[in-house]
């Protein structure tokens, strides 16, 4: 199995979704971005849009109006929006 990164999806109110994932794709402020496994520590402000997730029991994909940003360090990855529903 490839590694895999670790990934807490918060508002102020609420853990939206956590779990392991494969990959995770958000849009930034500077374009969109994916990170896996092994990438650099970042941290990254987010623009409204959708926030996939790809983990083992499928896609996730949260949507938000509003940015927030996320944060990646020695394969965790934590995205603080302040509301996100999931769509799937």
């Amino acid at each position: 199995m490839a590694n895999q990164i670790t990934v807490n999806v918060v508002s102020a109110e609420k853990e939206i979704w956590s779990g392991k994932a494969d990959m995770l794709v958000a849009k930034t402020a500077v374009g969109e971005i994916g990170l896996l496994a092994g990438h650099e520590p970042m941290l990254a402000v987010l623009v409204a849009g959708e926030i996939r997730i790809s983990s083992a029991s499928g896609k996730v994909v949260a949507k938000t109006e509003e940015g927030g940003f996320l944060s990646m360090e020695s394969d965790v990855v934590t995205v603080v929006v302040r509301d996100a529903q999931l769509v799937s």
